[in-house]
């Protein structure tokens, strides 16, 4: 049995649909040579195979993949940060429902952490301003990040797609230019 999850906000980013198709016709070739598909269609095998997390159901069903198969999430969560929204959900299936609950009320903590503690011992806040330290005044513009251990290589890549794509702006939310450092390289 197999069970494919295609997570993609909009359902239009290459990388993902790219990806997505060479599965599907990896799981469909697979299924003819194993003759299990028993007279259903390919059509029928993507609907029972493939679910989607994504904003766009109709890119979903465009696809092949059953909007009943689906899960949405608000258009206004960033890709990058939609881990704890229906994006988890491979997530939750490896961790497991318990595992994942905590994994959640991690999430829940810090945001309450956050959002109530006086900015002197606010971790977040701190970090962020530590950053602007760091960049502006002391001129360190980039940022490694080295893991200790095998498991985490691919860290350093996730941390790079987190911060780099939301930091590092040049202009403003209203398009004015800044006149500061906004992130540094990670690595």
């Amino acid at each position: 049995t197999t069970l494919v999850i295609v997570a993609s906000k909009t359902f239009t980013t290459l990388e993902t649909l790219t990806n997505a198709r060479v599965v599907r016709e990896w799981l469909l070739d697979g299924l003819e040579k194993s003759d299990a598909l028993a007279g259903k269609s390919k059509a029928e095998a993507v609907r029972k195979h493939f679910i989607a997390v994504s904003t766009a159901l109709d890119k979903v069903e465009e696809f092949g993949i059953d909007p009943q198969n689906a899960f949405g999430f608000w258009d206004w969560v960033g890709g990058r940060y939609s881990v704890d929204s229906a994006v988890g959900t491979s997530l939750a299936i490896v961790l497991g429902p318990e595992a994942f609950e905590e994994f959640l009320a991690g999430f829940h903590d810090m945001d309450e952490h956050f959002r109530t503690e006086e900015w002197g011992a606010n971790v977040p806040v701190l970090m962020a301003l530590l950053n602007v330290w760091y960049t502006n005044f002391l001129g360190a513009h980039t940022h490694a990040v080295l893991p200790y251990s095998q498991y985490l290589h691919r860290f350093p890549a996730y941390l790079q797609q987190l911060t780099m794509e939301s930091n590092g702006k040049s202009v403003t939310w209203d398009g004015k230019p800044v006149n500061y450092q906004t992130g540094e390289v990670f690595w």
